[in-house]
Formats: C-alpha cells, structure tokens, sequence
C-alpha cells in the first residue's frame, strides 16, 4: 500500500521537475497568446472574450478558455514570463495524475504507473505543458472526460456521464471541434459496457450530450447577445461570430482545407511546420514522427491483440472498455490528423498522447500477465521489438545528437525480445521491457525540455533540430519607439497591421496596440470607419508601417489612408506615423 502511495508521488513530482524546471528560460513563448493573457490581466472583459488587447479590439483566434487560466494567475500573481507559462505546466501534471488515476481504476497500478510516465516523456507533451497554447488544457479536458466516463462505467453512473460531457464542452471553449474527437469513443465505450439496459445506456448518453451543448453553449450565447460594438470582434471569423469561427477557420476549414482554412499552410507539402504529406503515414513521418509516434506501434499492435483477446469476455468487462475509450480516441483523432488537409502542425499530436500510453500501458500489462501462453507472449515480443525498432529510426533521424542512444535503445531492445522468447527472470525482464519501451522516448522529452522555445510553431527534440517556424514579427520594437509607446497617456499607444506585430509591441512597452486585421491583418476589424473615429476621438497615437497581413483591404485601406493624412517620422531605425498631427 505504501508503494502505492509513493509512486504516483514520484511520478507527479518528477512531472513537476521536467515541465517547470527552467521554464521562464522560453521568454513569451507564442507572443501572440502571451499578448492576450497579458491584456486579460488588465482588463476584465479582454479576459472574458479573449482580446489580443485591453481596449478590447478583436480577439485571439481560439476560444478563451485558456486564456481564462493563464488570465487570472496573471491577475493573481503579476503579469510576466512564469505567469504565462506556468499554467500549462501545471495542466500538464494535472493531466498525467488525471491518465494515472483513470487507468489504475480498470487496470491497476502498474498499468497506470506506466501510462502516466510514458505521457510525460512523450517528446510534444514536454513541448506542449511548458509553452503557451492551447492544447495543454484541451488535453487535460480530454484525459478528465475520458476519468468521469470510466468512473460512470463502473455503476452506470449518469452524474459521472454528465460531468465528462461538461469537460468534453469546455474543452470545445478552448480549441473547438477538436474537442469532440473524443465522443466517439467515449459515447461507443459508455454504451457497449455500461452495466445498465440499453434504453438506460441512451438516455445517459443523451443527458451527456446535452451536458456538452449546455457546458459549451452557454459562452456561444453569451458573444452572440452582447452587443458587437461593445465587445471584441472574434478574430479568425468572417462575420464576427464564435459559431463561424467553430465550424469554419477552427472547424472544417482544419479539415478539408479550401475556403475557412485561414492563413498557413496545408497539408500535402513537406512543409516540416505544417504536417507533411497527408496519409496513412503522416503520423510517422519527419514533422508528427519525432513528436508522438514512439511508442504508437506498440500501441496499436496492443489495442488489436489485446481486443482480440478479449472478444469473448462480458459485455461489461472493464479492461476491453478502457482499451474502447484510450483505443477508440487514438484511432479516431489519428485518423483526423493523418487525413486532414487544411492547416495541420505537429504539435496537435499531442492530443493523441494519453490514448498512446494508456493503450500502451493496459495492453503491455495484460498481455504481460498472460504470457505463459505462446499467442500471448508473441504479441507482447512484437510490441517491444517495434519499439526498439522504430525509436532507432526515428534517433537515426538527428544523426549528430547523442548518436549512441540509439544503439542502446536497440541493444536493450534485442536483449528485452531475447528474454521474451526464452523466458528470463521475471524482475529482470519486466525491467528490460520498460526500458526498451521508454529509452528513446525519455531522451528526446529530455531534449525538449532543455531547448527554448518560441514562436508559432514549435517543435520538439534538441536545439539543432528546431525550425519550428516563423515567430511574432518585431513590429520595429526598437528601443526608441517602445520608450515613445511608454510615454503616452491615450487608450491605445499605437496600432500596426497584424497581430504578430502588434503582439510584439505591446509586450515590449505595456501599453495596448490594436492589432488591425488580426492574426495575419486580414480580419475586416477595425474597418476604416471605425479606426478613423479612434484617431479623430484622440484614442490611437502612432501608426506602425510594416506589420503583417496582406488580407481583405480593411488593413490596406488604414494603412493608406494613414500614409496620406499623417505625417511619417523616424525614430530610431524604425519609421512611424504620429496620429496626434495632420499630415
């Protein structure tokens, strides 16, 4: 009992240690986020809806959930580097406790423990918990619908079926459809297994599901009753609505790409950013490889023996509905994210992390149990040696950093399979089993953590392999023109073209910049008309030349219209107009 107590403690503390340990050393991380959550620190409304700025211009290009958390420890303890990032450190505990305690209940506590360390030292999951994005909270929400849903099983309880329908709506508040890759699973497990008639089984299902409408629904009303002029526009939509945004730019737009797939780049080039090549193979490939799939082929050759196995066990047999939630959620988000052509980066993998190590963890402990059988122990030797096998690929991938871990990754791997085969000691072998399944894994999450990490679209593993994309523009940021933003008194000290830009400015001076156009300056917020207004009530100082964005001439008319009535001065490098004087 002791031992049981003291290893989920070890666990979260060294989860605690590897995702907050020098964690300020990444900056802002993504500045375009850290913007926002420092805007929701100064104002109550920019926290609510999610505003890039205090005044309340146009909002990120997510649902604010996220920005909620990271908002208020801001408010609470002072806006600054650790206040930005440390939320999503501490969701990336929350959750691995939250995998470790969700798998013991249906496979014990071997199973869990393993689970709960393979999702830590998963290389994006040490990329994800210590930089500021959204996905650490989507996958907290995920790994907690998915415990309340394990929980209802075990009595067919209908108030833990509604609780993982009300994670399941606000995780869809913090990065939309993505959220509901899960139900199929959840709602598929719930239903074959539930000890409860099937009428029962749908009508719980049903209150879940009106769980999720009410949970997710609720801020959906609230920004389509607030009057527009009196809150932000919704960055990323096309008519200043969250639902568009849901199911366009954040929605089918991600998946078929086309129309609604906003700014970036799709998914059929090799673009290391964005994807790679849609297909089957993605998720092996040289962008989501190195992220997520080093244990994914022992997973799946897991899920399968280990449901083939237990096809004749009871309707409601715990182990094969545990591997329905953790396997059906694997198959389904990964089928998504292989297919999906719109805008695709590999740091989405991390979705796929719980499902990976829980199957992982619940097939290698059954099957380990039950390897006296020759089927068995056959399955169990082609889960450690795909492991071996393809850590040692994806190693090879970064020839030049630590060259020798791939070779005892295979080393140990061989030894781990020779045992298999000819039956050595058990605490020896089982020792060989979770090094080999951990090894590579483990080096790369330890890379990841000790390497820095900005912009938009990070990567995982050393520092000489990063290239994860182009960061917040400097927007001019010199030294001179942030002391000029410093010094003024009016509501927004300037506005630049693109959120990037705008990001850059405002967390160098302080002081609130409107981002024109937001994410990429092609948002219709604010039109021409209303920035005039601004400018005319004296609520805009400079304008900053040069930010991003190209989009649907809201942003070239501004910027023209300033180059035609206002005069240009030069402060320092940097060229600027001063809207406080006619041209």
């Amino acid at each position: 009992m002791r031992r049981e107590r003291l290893a989920p403690a070890v666990l979260l503390a060294g989860t605690a240690v590897l995702y907050l340990w020098n964690l300020t050393a990444s900056g802002y991380g993504n500045e375009f986020y850290a913007a926002a959550t420092q805007a929701a620190a100064q104002s109550w409304k920019a926290l609510l809806f999610g505003s890039l700025d205090p005044g309340g211009t146009i909002t990120v290009d997510k649902p604010p959930a996220f920005l909620w958390v990271s908002g208020l420890f801001a408010k609470a303890f002072g806006f600054s580097s650790w206040t930005v990032l440390a939320p999503q450190a501490l969701e990336g505990v929350a959750a691995v406790g939250l995998l470790y305690a969700t798998v013991k209940r249906t496979s014990g506590p071997a199973a869990a423990l393993f689970a709960g360390t393979a999702f830590a030292l998963t290389p994006v999951a040490a990329l994800m918990f210590r930089f500021n994005l959204p996905d650490a909270l989507l996958v907290l929400l995920m790994v907690a619908a998915a415990y309340c849903t394990v929980r209802a099983l075990e009595n067919a309880s209908p108030l833990w079926l509604v609780l993982a329908g009300s994670a399941i709506g606000f995780a869809f508040l913090t990065k939309m459809l993505q959220a509901f890759l899960v139900l199929p699973a959840l709602a598929l497990a719930y239903l074959v297994a539930a000890p409860a008639s099937f009428p029962r089984r749908l009508l719980h299902l049903l209150g879940a599901g009106l769980a999720v409408v009410v949970s997710a629904g609720w801020f959906i009303a609230l920004v389509e009753l607030w009057p527009a002029d009196s809150r932000p526009y919704i960055g990323g939509s096309t008519n200043d609505s969250l639902w568009e945004l849901a199911i366009g730019y954040n929605g089918l737009g991600r998946i078929f790409g086309g129309a609604g797939g906003g700014p970036g780049g799709g998914g059929t080039g090799g673009n290391i950013g964005f994807g790679g090549e849609t297909g089957i193979g993605r998720l092996f490939g040289a962008s989501m490889g190195p992220e997520i799939s080093w244990l994914l082929p022992a997973a799946l050759i897991g899920l399968g023996a280990g449901l083939w196995f237990l096809r004749h066990a009871p309707r409601t047999d715990r182990t094969r509905a545990a591997l329905v939630v953790w396997g059906g959620w694997l198959l389904v988000s990964g089928a998504v994210f292989s297919f999906m052509s719109g805008i695709t980066h590999p740091y989405y993998t991390v979705a796929l992390a719980p499902a990976i190590a829980a199957v992982t963890g619940i097939a290698g402990t059954e099957l380990w149990r039950g390897r006296a059988h020759l089927p068995v122990r056959a399955a169990l030797t082609a889960m450690v040696a795909s492991t071996g096998v393809w850590g040692f690929i994806l190693l090879d991938r970064t020839p030049a950093w630590t060259p020798w871990l791939r070779w005892v990754l295979l080393a140990v791997s061989a030894a781990a399979v020779f045992a298999l085969v000819f039956g050595a000691s058990r605490t020896w072998l089982a020792g060989a089993l979770v090094a080999a399944a951990l090894l590579g894994t483990s080096g790369y999450a330890a890379a990841t953590a000790a390497t820095t990490h900005s912009g938009s679209i990070p990567l995982s593993g050393p520092r000489s392999q990063q290239g994860g994309g182009p960061g917040p523009r400097e927007g001019g940021s010199s030294t001179e023109v942030v002391q000029l933003l410093k010094a003024t008194g009016t509501r927004w000290a300037a506005a630049t073209v693109g959120a990037q830009s705008a990001a850059a400015l405002q967390l160098a001076s302080g002081r609130p910049v409107i981002a024109i156009g937001g994410w990429n300056g092609s948002d219709p917020a604010p039109s021409l008309d209303e920035f005039k207004v601004l400018v005319a009530e004296g609520q805009v100082r400079y304008f900053v030349p040069g930010g991003g964005g190209g989009g649907r001439g809201g942003d070239n008319e501004i910027a023209s219209w300033v180059a035609a009535h206002f005069e240009v001065t030069t402060v320092g490098s940097q060229t600027l107009y001063d809207l406080g004087t006619a041209g």
